[in-house]
């Protein structure tokens, strides 16, 4: 399953907490949506991975998606050519069916438990998934000291920066790049960065491989490179084109990274100190449209911002690696009361009855 494939977030731990967009990556009147329930260490990321090697085999070109506490598993599968997505539909990102049966399905891993064998391990698994709540909101503490870091560099640099002036550029730039069609468009939210135990783990590779047509905008603050990002999505979605709308990690109620035109090959980047694109193109250059003199008078300012920023994401992807240090020990009760047996004969089934 290593072959070039575009991988997303559906969820991000953000500064202000874990946002989810699972529900948004799929239309209910376009997609058949198996939601796998089931406990830590049931199988649910074997079985997605299972699925997408035997849709592969068939043809078909998945997109990944990575679980931002372990980017080793896996969220959730689309299989755009099949109309087909499964999910990950457990918290912290729960899904529930909307058109139970007619759209949706259930696939409950606990059928295939022993409940007895769990009862047993009730107060170890009740231990072990306290100590990991706490964790996730230590690392929730840090990542709001480091939105509010961030929040202030926006206030600051919003006060020095040209808005008309950029909005009038990316106008001029969606014009010129995106035709007009006389159809609706939509959208469809995700993430290209995830703060992970791993520490930042950025998914470049989706736009190097699969969008060909790349125009950068050079911004290590945000504020330009979002004006410049609503202005194209606007633009974008009323010229009637489907888009990938690419949030910002950290900020993602704020700030747009990246819009994403798929029929296109047309991708619109931000490029800052977490994520550029070793490429030739040429960059836009978010100072074009910020009063310099005064960019300058806050240098050192901001770039202590930045550096006590860092620190405080770098604490919380270590709280991360020892949240999943406990989650895995949790996963290991569960895996000791799983038939693992049934589950591979459960997933070759149904490999067959969605991709054959």
């Amino acid at each position: 399953m290593e072959k070039m494939m575009q991988k997303f977030f559906l969820g991000a731990n953000s500064c202000t907490g874990f946002i989810s967009y699972f529900e948004d990556s799929f239309k209910p009147d376009d997609y058949r949506a198996y939601l796998i329930k089931g406990g830590p260490g049931t199988g649910k990321s074997s079985l997605m991975k299972y699925l997408a090697n035997y849709a592969i085999e068939r043809g078909e070109e998945p997109i990944l998606c990575p679980c931002s506490s372990d980017p080793y598993s896996l969220d959730g599968i689309i299989f755009e050519k099949s109309k087909i997505v499964i999910l990950d539909a457990t918290a912290p990102h729960t899904v529930e069916p909307k058109l139970p049966g007619a759209k949706e399905q259930i696939i409950n891993l606990g059928d295939f438990w022993n409940s007895e064998k769990l009862y047993l391990k009730r107060k170890e698994i009740a231990a072990a998934t306290a100590k990991n709540r706490l964790l996730h909101k230590t690392c929730s503490g840090y990542l709001l000291g480091c939105g509010q870091l961030l929040n202030g560099m926006l206030s600051a640099t919003h006060a020095i920066t040209d808005e008309p002036r950029a909005k009038a550029a990316a106008l001029k730039l969606a014009k010129k790049h995106i035709p007009k069609r006389l159809i609706n468009g939509s959208e469809t939210t995700r993430f290209l960065q995830g703060i992970t135990p791993l520490g930042i783990v950025t998914y470049a590779d989706t736009i190097k491989n699969f969008y060909l047509n790349r125009i950068i905008i050079s911004d290590p603050y945000g504020n330009v490179s979002n004006i410049f990002m609503k202005t194209i999505r606007d633009y974008a979605l009323n010229s009637g084109f489907d888009i990938i709308t690419v949030r910002n990690a950290f900020l993602p109620e704020k700030l747009i990274d990246h819009i994403l035109i798929p029929s296109l090959s047309l991708a619109f980047i931000t490029e800052n100190s977490v994520f550029s694109l070793e490429s030739n193109e040429r960059r836009i250059h978010a100072r074009r449209f910020m009063d310099i003199k005064a960019l300058n008078g806050m240098r050192q300012r901001l770039n202590l911002r930045k550096k006590i920023a860092r620190e405080l994401i770098g604490a919380a992807c270590e709280t991360l690696s020892l949240a999943k240090l406990t989650h895995d020990k949790l996963e290991k009760y569960y895996i000791d009361a799983m038939d693992f047996e049934a589950v591979s004969l459960y997933a070759a089934a149904l490999s067959k009855e969605l991709f054959n």
